[in-house]
């Protein structure tokens, strides 16, 4: 696998794209818009690349949040769609599941498709076997079934109209927070700062971390002080000091505003008070952990013996 490298605006190297695309490659996977939160402005030419080495487009739907019922993975000339259901239709996300969706392709590419397929046929839908090409079954076929539920209710409760209207909402949250965040000391935005992002943003803690000594790391942890679940920090790995904000469309301006009001409070207290921040959390039952052996290395404990430890 080979990263195509992001240019200084915040889209795809097309002139990187163009020089790695060879026989060798089978497809590329991109997330449109992308993980920063900015739509690929030359998507027709991504597309043109790839399709003219007779290769495939593989389109993660991490972030159709802000784009269903705007715009089709399929118009913008994707092969294979996988459509996360979480977040976009109101099922959970993190900690390794429950992930749920379906994965939809051209039809050139129907042959391949695992069996039971999904057909529509005289207003109802059938199960039918895999396409001519098929390996077969690769998984259990209903997956996380109570997620696939509870994303069917939203869509239906929703409806088209409604979705759409959800996508336009997170698209204005962000660029709102955004609009007021971006101004706040310590804080910059990396790649093209005069375009507008879509459901999400990602701003760089990097100044604060050489004013101060602390990060996104610290920041996200005092935000909790606050009542707030902390944002993703560190991802993508192209930004330094990266500090992703999601608002969604659930949320009201109060809402956007409180946590806007907490955040500059908390990089106020990184200028004024930098010991306060570095040991929060200060609110929960387990402050402060070790971050990287929080996950290395792995000790398994016997339950019995657990058990036997807390008899004593």
């Amino acid at each position: 696998m080979v990263v195509v490298k992001t240019r200084q605006d915040g889209c795809v190297d097309l002139e990187m794209l163009e020089k790695i695309v060879d026989g060798d490659v089978a497809g590329i996977m991109l997330t449109n818009p992308n993980t920063v939160g900015l739509f690929e402005k030359e998507i027709e030419k991504i597309v043109e690349t790839i399709h003219s080495n007779d290769s495939l487009l593989y389109y993660d739907g991490a972030n159709l949040n802000a784009i269903m019922g705007v715009v089709r993975p399929g118009d913008m000339g994707f092969d294979i769609v996988h459509l996360n259901l979480h977040k976009t239709f109101s099922t959970p996300h993190g900690g390794g599941g429950p992930g749920a969706g379906p994965v939809g392709v051209v039809s050139k590419l129907s042959k391949y498709l695992p069996p039971p397929r999904i057909v529509k046929h005289n207003g109802v839908y059938e199960l039918l076997d895999g396409g001519q090409a098929s390996i077969g079954p690769v998984k259990m076929f209903h997956g996380n079934f109570g997620v696939l539920v509870r994303a069917y209710a939203y869509i239906l409760a929703m409806g088209g109209e409604g979705l759409r209207r959800a996508a336009n909402y997170a698209v204005v949250a962000s660029n709102y927070m955004l609009s007021r965040l971006a101004g706040v000391r310590g804080v910059s935005l990396p790649y093209d700062s005069s375009r507008p992002r879509k459901h999400e943003f990602v701003v760089s803690l990097a100044k604060l971390r050489r004013d101060t000594g602390l990060g996104a790391l610290e920041a996200a942890k005092r935000l909790i002080d606050y009542g707030f679940h902390a944002p993703t920090v560190y991802f993508p790995l192209i930004v330094e000091e990266a500090f992703m904000v999601e608002p969604t469309e659930t949320e009201s301006k109060a809402e956007l505003d409180a946590f806007i009001q907490a955040f500059e409070s908390v990089v106020d207290e990184c200028y004024r008070n930098p010991t306060l921040v570095r040991k929060a959390p200060h609110s929960t039952p387990v402050g402060r952990i070790d971050e990287a052996k929080a996950s290395h290395p792995l000790t398994i404990t016997p339950t019995w013996r657990v058990l036997r430890s807390r008899l004593k």
